[in-house]
């Protein structure tokens, strides 16, 4: 049996400091907290190579005493706390003193400090762990943090450490959140001598807003607040025109802390489940205000969860407060005007009457019926004018607006040969409701969902041609422009590939800006920068994956969209060789969505139901 050493100083350091320090964002969260605490106004943290090479944050704050410096860095030395009582009543960012030491450990850092209270300011360099120098300095008030070459001494650390960009983006989304909850200090992000976040620190959180997420954000946010008893719940919360595929635009802060919580989250989503689109995650900012006592900050060392007294309690508070909101917004949005409506009276048989009050040569609707197999249409007229006039065209007007038919190219496209069918080949009986496709075979009875079936028939031509690149681009007649986040923009940078393979050519337009010049051929005429954001969306959540993985909630959208509706009128030939094209797919029994295309019914079944058989 072995026996039980006790770890030296630097070797506990070091273990200690993989918890607190997991890449360099780490360190500039804890020094940016650091500075927060210290009542900073003005905070500029400047970073080189993804902050692998340097990170220095710089501050206005009180600073630290010359007689601490020494002090600060050692393990559990904080100036936040003095006994366990003062946990449970936690008002600072920090309290753990585990931060610069931790960082010390595995880095050369330089701390540069002065007071109000001394003419100069001290200065102290650690290497490793261990100090080689300290010394008196000119300093301003306030602290400057110099860290270079982390994890120099642990290079297997060294080898998880993502690339320069990526680790640039965690540093940046993690200055624009705490740029969020401290909109009174301004915050300053200089990347490899280019300013990259720059709020003003004006105190207003819209401002923050529009610095950090820009103009189409801040005019497309709800705001809500809510007070109670032990809780104050505020924020802002997006439309659909700024929902995206992944959670990157979510931000919770419980005191202002930045912290990562299911439980809101979910208290937030379920409240927009019935003002947003299916698979897209709302944009939200929520603060929490919340005595102390109720809330456990110190479950995790890096202090990004926290406990709540009462779960459910909270759930439903969130709940109610972003609901409300949200229906008190769409109210807000449909507010009409009583005195202003001006519209057609409908009798009982349908029929537009001209309501006696309008003005004359006012511009009303009336529907014409154009023919028996359509809906009603609308022309406008107006009262008192020759009407003979607006019924001329009626009849080529009709032949415009007649329902969509199948596209036969589309159906007419040679099928795999080599593809053995998945189900066998069925006689056509008719179509149920304009919207089912009825079929029998032998003993079999088959229900055809007709979008369903011809979404999927959409769906897997355009995945195949992604595979055997048979992408078709078009040039567009001027470039777009589309200035992306810094995290986006990363994204982009490592995967470029993927959207040249695919149709897309795209330039470098500046800094995180990029110059579309052309765009897949899809199928129709897709929104196209919606189209790039919902890949790099994919992108996140997946991570990696086959080039049309990537896109196939796209893919799914725009054959959705293409693909025939219910209650559009099918003829036998079109029916015919939708089933056709269907038995040669890879999956032809459901849809990109997950329903099914096809049911099947046997002969025993019905003669079940029918009590023939027992």
């Amino acid at each position: 049996m072995k026996r039980i050493n006790i770890l030296n100083e630097d070797t506990f350091n070091k273990i200690a400091a993989g918890e607190v320090i997991e890449k360099p964002f780490s360190i500039v969260k804890e020094l940016v907290e650091n500075s927060i605490d210290a009542g900073a106004k003005n905070i500029c943290v400047e970073i080189e190579d993804g902050g692998k090479k340097l990170i220095r944050a710089t501050d206005d704050g009180i600073g630290i005493h010359p007689d601490d410096i020494e002090k600060a860095f050692m393990p559990h030395a904080t100036s936040k706390i003095d006994n366990l009582e003062d946990i449970y009543k936690i008002s600072t960012m920090g309290f753990r003193g585990e931060a610069l030491a931790s960082i010390a450990a595995v880095s050369h850092t330089i701390l540069k400090t002065r007071t109000s209270n001394f003419d100069f300011g001290k200065e102290i360099i650690i290497d490793g762990g261990f100090i080689n120098k300290i010394t008196e300095a000119a300093a301003n008030i306030g602290t400057s943090v110099e860290v270079k070459d982390i994890f120099f001494n642990v290079p297997a650390r060294q080898k998880f450490l993502k690339s320069s960009s990526r680790e640039t983006s965690y540093i940046s989304d993690i200055i624009n959140r705490l740029a969020l909850c401290n909109p009174n200090i301004s915050f300053k992000l200089i990347n490899n001598g280019k300013k990259t976040v720059n709020t003003y620190g004006t105190s207003n959180i819209v401002d923050a807003i529009r610095s950090i997420y820009g103009k189409t954000i801040c005019n497309n946010i709800t705001s809500f607040e809510k007070h109670f008893d032990t809780i104050s719940i505020y924020g802002y919360i997006g439309n659909s025109e700024i929902s995206r595929g992944s959670r990157n635009n979510q931000s919770i802060f419980v005191n202002k802390r930045y912290i990562k919580s299911k439980l809101i989250t979910a208290a937030v989503e379920n409240a927009f489940k019935s003002f947003i689109m299916i698979n897209k995650h709302p944009f939200f900012i929520v603060f929490i205000d919340i005595f102390p006592e109720y809330i456990d900050v110190n479950v995790h060392p890096t202090k990004s969860e926290v406990k709540f007294s009462d779960d459910r309690y909270i759930f439903k508070v969130v709940f109610d407060t972003v609901h409300e909101a949200l229906r008190e917004s769409i109210k807000e949005s449909f507010n009409i005007d009583s005195q202003n409506i001006k519209g057609n009276i409908l009798n009982n048989k349908g029929n537009a009457e001209i309501n006696k009050g309008y003005l004359k040569n006012e511009s009303v609707q009336i529907p014409i019926d154009l023919k028996d197999d359509t809906k009603n249409y609308y022309i406008n007229k107006k009262d008192g004018s020759n009407e003979d006039i607006y019924k001329q065209n009626v009849d080529a007007t009709y032949n415009n607006l007649k329902p969509n038919t199948i596209n036969k190219s589309v159906i007419h496209e040679n099928m795999n040969e080599n593809m053995p069918p998945k189900f066998p080949k069925l006689n056509i009986i008719g179509q149920f409701h304009n919207t089912y496709i009825l079929c029998e075979n032998n003993d079999t009875f088959y229900i055809i969902d007709q979008h369903a079936a011809h979404e999927k028939i959409l769906f897997e031509k355009y995945k195949n041609d992604i595979k055997n690149h048979k992408i078709v681009s078009q040039l567009l007649i001027s470039p777009e422009i589309l200035e992306l986040s810094t995290d986006d923009f990363s994204y982009y940078i490592e995967n470029k590939d993927i959207f040249k393979s695919t149709g897309f050519s795209i330039e470098m337009f500046g800094e995180n800006t990029l110059s579309i010049r052309e765009v897949p051929m899809l199928l129709g005429k897709p929104d196209f920068k919606r189209l790039f954001v919902d890949i790099l969306d994919n992108l996140k959540n997946m991570g990696s994956g086959e080039t049309w993985e990537v896109k196939y909630d796209a893919i799914a959208k725009i054959a959705c969209k293409a693909a025939i509706k219910a209650n559009d009128n099918l003829s036998s030939f079109e029916m015919e060789h939708i089933i056709d094209k269907l038995r040669f797919l890879d999956d032809p029994f459901t849809c990109p969505h997950g329903r099914p295309t096809i049911i099947k019914i046997t002969l025993n079944q019905f003669e079940k139901k029918f009590k023939r058989i027992q």
